[in-house]
């Protein structure tokens, strides 16, 4: 719309993140607070060698920085710590709802038993509503890389403590050399236990593992999902099926899984009416919020008031929180683009 102040529209713009790592939400300040607690860790004390280790050169390189961090996270309270920091930064880029993904696994192996773990979601969940009125959910992350036993320690976790606010199984972690399919019998267990399931795919690889993804383990959602675009069968199921993708754009570029925002393919997915929502993935390590990735959309993709708040309108659509919230957002979007519109 001409004469849209599109920086002012993208703060205002009420959202949802679908797609948001517990660690790697973590800001700077509290990275900083917990290395200088755990100073033999491997994760720098000053601020400034903290944003240059933030610079990773491929995928697998943060995937190492991003274990390094998470064994900082050894008790509960760091994690309410964390979820309370989240929170307040969701709030201030007007995020009414997210669903974290915790790899509980990793929380484990790096001290935390599952009682406390449990314990310290739910505290973390009920201080987020309370004190920065955003409600969180929980999606379980299997790492990839600690293989199908890891995935189903994983479910075994979901299934004995089902903190509130759970929704679903995930699967993070490399795709080179590790096939979705492997974990079928996890999700197969998930589903039948109720909760939803939410891989990633498509992150690093091509269209062979976004269809595994679908036809092996379920998927209702896809985290990433960018590989899709260069299969057309494949973006026309996705589009058929409202199988929605949470697109993470600055995260994309930084893990060296696209080149450049320039060369990302959000534009081909959205002409081919895939249901697409947007996630910083790990605000923390990228430097992002959501806020930033509205705009960029518009920035660097071009996308106006009515393509923005659609994709704001599908992350509300495919969340898996309650109908009376849901309800709630989409009205307040509605209000935040007929105020644009004058």
């Amino acid at each position: 719309m001409p004469g849209t102040d599109f920086a002012a529209f993208a703060a205002a713009l009420p959202k949802v993140e679908l797609h948001l790592h517990l660690v790697g939400s973590a800001s700077i300040d509290t990275t900083l607070a917990l290395a200088r607690r755990h100073p033999d860790g491997g994760v720098p004390t000053d601020r400034e060698e903290l944003r240059r280790f933030y610079t990773f050169t491929d995928f697998p390189h943060f995937l190492d920085i991003y274990h390094l961090v998470n064994h900082l996270v050894t008790t509960g309270a760091d994690v309410v710590t964390l979820l309370d920091g989240l929170a307040a930064e969701l709030a201030a880029r007007t995020v009414r709802y997210a669903e974290v993904q915790v790899t509980a696994v990793r929380n484990r192996m790096a001290g935390i038993g599952y009682d406390d773990l449990a314990q310290a979601l739910v505290d973390g969940r009920a201080l987020a509503r309370e004190r920065h009125g955003v409600v969180l959910n929980w999606i379980f992350d299997a790492d990839s890389v600690l293989g199908p036993a890891g995935a189903e320690e994983t479910v075994d976790f979901a299934i004995k403590y089902r903190p509130e606010g759970t929704v679903g199984l995930g699967l993070g972690g490399p795709e080179v050399g590790v096939s979705r399919a492997d974990f079928a019998p996890a999700f197969r267990r998930a589903r039948d236990a109720g909760l939803h399931c939410l891989p990633h795919a498509g992150e690093t690889v091509g269209p062979a593992e976004v269809w595994a993804a679908v036809r092996e383990l379920g998927a209702e959602r896809i985290g990433h999902g960018i590989g899709s675009a260069t299969d057309p069968k494949l973006l026309e199921h996705l589009a058929s099926r409202d199988i929605a993708l949470e697109v993470c754009p600055s995260s994309n570029v930084a893990t060296g899984a696209v080149a450049s925002l320039a060369e990302h393919p959000l534009p081909t997915l959205l002409a081919a009416g895939v249901p697409v929502t947007l996630a910083t993935d790990d605000p923390g390590m990228f430097h992002n919020d959501m806020t930033t990735e509205y705009q960029l959309c518009h920035d660097v993709f071009g996308l106006g008031v009515e393509e923005l708040a659609a994709i704001a309108r599908t992350g509300a659509r495919v969340a898996f929180c309650s109908t009376e919230l849901r309800g709630r957002i989409l009205a307040e979007i509605d209000e935040v683009v007929a105020s644009v519109r004058g």
